[in-house]
């Protein structure tokens, strides 16, 4: 379970901040070395180390014989098209011009990143405090359900309706549910509501031990009738078990108050 699920306020960042932590690839452009040039133009070792690095997924996987012929070859396709002379005239049309410019900058956004969350120094103070502060947000009581899944309302009622008339939960759930818990009679355990969708979560909530949702429940996944059979204290994670995401929380919120510092300075 995500510890910071579910928190409000700073946990949703930037979505580039999750590809720049994932680190940059490693070339070490000081031994450099032309590899093959295409209408005069020199495409160095750095060139194709990085291409071959992010056609095979990542820095340090070693290509097959036949896979550095084969990116070797789709390399020298796309330096002799784009360096043939007749490729010139579209530099300065408006939608290459602006990808270009779209790319560069997306580059150095994303190396000065990179260095930032390389430098960044995240004290035991502060990841005790920000442990502190989700330990309060941590819902009170986690729960035990069942559920039966349908793909429509009026399925769903149906279900309520045999319910209400004395069918037994467990057993509605093995006949009708399309969940994959159904032959468990739409078991799912005991879970803390970060784990659900909101709607599930909060229909859970409103409900006695015991007690089964008279009206569905509509989440992205269909119509849903929910039996809430349990509910006890819940335990927050110990901060042993969180230390990765909570520092990941507050670089980023470092990140995003550089961010804004700089934002507010340009403007």
């Amino acid at each position: 379970m995500n510890f910071l699920n579910g928190s409000p306020g700073r946990g949703k960042q930037l979505a580039t901040i999750t590809l720049i932590t994932m680190g940059t690839l490693s070339i070490t452009q000081a031994s450099a070395e032309t590899i093959f040039s295409m209408n005069g133009v020199d495409v160095d070792s750095t060139v194709v180390d990085l291409y071959f690095n992010r056609r095979l997924g990542g820095a340090g996987t070693a290509a097959t014989p036949e896979q550095r012929i084969a990116l070797m070859t789709e390399l020298r396709n796309i330096y002799v098209l784009a360096t043939d002379p007749s490729s010139a005239k579209h530099l300065d049309e408006p939608a290459v011009m602006a990808q270009i410019e779209l790319q560069k900058q997306s580059i150095l956004f994303q190396t000065a990143a990179n260095a930032f969350y390389e430098d960044v120094e995240v004290t035991d103070e502060q990841m005790q405090a920000e442990y502190q502060e989700q330990v309060t947000l941590y819902p009170p009581l986690d729960y035990k359900a069942r559920h039966i899944l349908v793909e429509s309302q009026g399925a769903a009622t149906e279900i309520v309706s045999l319910l209400n008339n004395g069918g037994n939960f467990e057993a509605l759930a093995k006949e009708k549910s399309t969940d994959l818990t159904a032959p468990n009679g739409g078991d799912l355990d005991w879970f803390s509501p970060t784990q659900m969708v909101p709607e599930f979560s909060r229909a859970v909530e409103t409900l006695e031990d015991g007690q089964f949702t008279n009206e569905p429940v509509q989440t992205q996944f269909g119509w849903h009738v929910i039996l809430r059979e349990d509910s006890r204290a819940s335990t927050p994670p110990p901060f042993d078990s969180t230390t990765d995401e909570i520092r990941t929380k507050i670089s980023n919120d470092m990140f995003q108050d550089y961010l804004n510092g700089l934002t507010e300075a340009a403007l």
